[in-house]
């Protein structure tokens, strides 16, 4: 597994959340699934809870930093941010290969 900083993964939780807008958890987008919600808006909706997750991991990486926090909860934040991240990204990559076979079909 290839090491990635922390500065890094600062970036890249940044970066994701400049992309997305508002702060629902998945929990309650899978809730309102059956009530007629869309994919898109369920599928954002996953997408704010990751970024949430991530910036609860900051958060505890900085209070870490700072001496107020400990050490298992940063693991733990971190950890947990990070199977969010590569559960979006599985499913991302899910979506555009079911996009790219529907494309491949004849008209």
């Amino acid at each position: 597994m290839p090491t990635t900083s922390f500065t890094d993964a600062i970036s890249a939780y940044r970066a994701a959340a400049r992309a997305a807008v508002g702060t629902k958890p998945p929990v309650e987008a899978a809730e309102t699934v059956g009530t007629g919600a869309s994919f898109a808006d369920m599928v954002k909706d996953t997408v704010k809870g990751a970024i949430d997750s991530g910036r609860k991991a900051e958060n505890l990486e900085m209070k870490a930093i700072a001496g107020q926090a400990d050490l298992r909860d940063v693991v733990m934040a971190v950890a947990n941010a990070e199977v969010t991240l590569d559960t979006v990204v599985a499913i991302r990559d899910k979506v555009v290969g079911a996009y790219n076979e529907i494309l491949k079909m004849p008209m």
